[in-house]
């Protein structure tokens, strides 16, 4: 599974509680230009709406060769899953503090996915929390790793 975009943002503004995977409907200039990797997901969301799930500020960049049928860059995308786990991410989006993010999409068996996160948002605090616990890991491999030189 080859990633085509990863939302960094998402898993730092973000404690992401479950993971689904979605399918995506693409037009033919779409999937020419994630080929190429002409994908951004750094602001993106996505919303449950009658039933259906909807991505939305994705950005995939219009595809140079496709002339006046190329597609809108930040258009609303529509995903596939199934009917539970829409029913599952409607009440998980419909708890105040809660959103739907997507986190990466990716290649598999020839299609495009995309890695949909129930994210709560995280305050500062948290945010710091983080990068100090990053820090501390960093430095205690730096640390072992120089004993494993010494020895």
């Amino acid at each position: 599974m080859a990633d085509i975009a990863v939302n960094r943002k998402a898993r730092r503004d973000y404690h992401i509680l479950e993971t689904y995977e979605a399918g995506i409907v693409l037009r033919g200039s779409e999937v020419k230009s994630v080929r190429a990797g002409l994908v951004q997901l750094a602001d993106a969301f996505a919303r449950v709406e009658n039933g259906e799930v909807f991505l939305y500020n994705a950005h995939i960049d219009e595809y140079e060769k496709a002339n006046r049928f190329n597609h809108q860059p930040a258009a609303p995308r529509k995903l596939l899953l199934h009917r539970h786990e829409i029913a599952r991410l409607e009440s998980a989006a419909a708890v105040k503090g809660q959103a739907l993010v997507p986190l990466r999409m990716y290649w598999k068996n020839n299609r495009v996915k995309v890695e949909l996160g129930v994210g709560r948002g995280k305050q500062q605090f948290d945010k710091r929390e983080d990068i100090r616990r990053r820090e501390m890991d960093r430095a205690l491999r730096r640390v072992t790793m120089h004993r494993l030189k010494r020895s």
